[in-house]
């Protein structure tokens, strides 16, 4: 998986009044829950962009007042108005203790109802998975290839190696459509 580098300072000052300063000041206020106490931090605004404007999904290296800690992002609030990022939640992990994630999809190949003039759909862009941190891939690939006219790949048929899939079954990852094209 992808890392990222954050630094951060412990907060003893919670609240609503506390964080709106804090925001004030170009920093959000984080929390960090997962193993142990909750620990209640800031991170600059500007260092944050870099792990939401993006499609990745990034383990987070947090060193809050020189102590490393990894950790995913688990929570964004955001303000409804201005789209400003108002409170982050990380959850910590270790090598040793596994934990779920949502993880984006690749479908890769060309698939042969695509060639018969159908039309490949993508109806899943991320897939809720878990597993171990040595496991997980920066995306989850699947291959359409083989799939036909009005065929679709389901999550039944989808497995990854030493992860475990969170989702129902019956969801639909992609299907390739007829169109009029492909009739006649």
């Amino acid at each position: 998986m992808l890392s990222i580098d954050l630094a951060g300072q412990s907060r003893t000052n919670l609240g609503k009044k506390e964080s709106k300063g804090i925001r004030a000041n170009g920093q959000i206020p984080c929390v960090l829950y997962g193993c142990g106490e909750n620990v209640n931090f800031t991170v600059e605004a500007k260092a944050f962009d870099k792990v939401i404007i993006t499609p990745n999904v990034y383990v987070v290296n947090l060193n809050i007042d020189g102590k490393a800690r990894k950790a995913i992002l688990k929570e964004v609030q955001f303000h409804p108005v201005t789209d400003n990022v108002l409170h982050v939640d990380f959850l910590e992990i270790t090598e040793e203790k596994p934990f779920s994630i949502k993880l984006p999809i690749k479908v890769v190949g060309h698939a042969e109802g695509v060639k018969l003039g159908g039309k490949l759909k993508v109806k899943m862009r991320k897939m809720k998975v878990s597993g171990l941190l040595k496991d997980m891939p920066e995306i989850l690939e699947i291959d359409v290839t083989s799939l036909g006219l009005g065929q679709s790949v389901k999550l039944a048929n989808v497995a990854f190696n030493n992860l475990t899939i969170e989702e129902p079954k019956s969801s639909v990852v992609c299907t390739v459509m007829a169109t009029r094209e492909s009739s006649k």
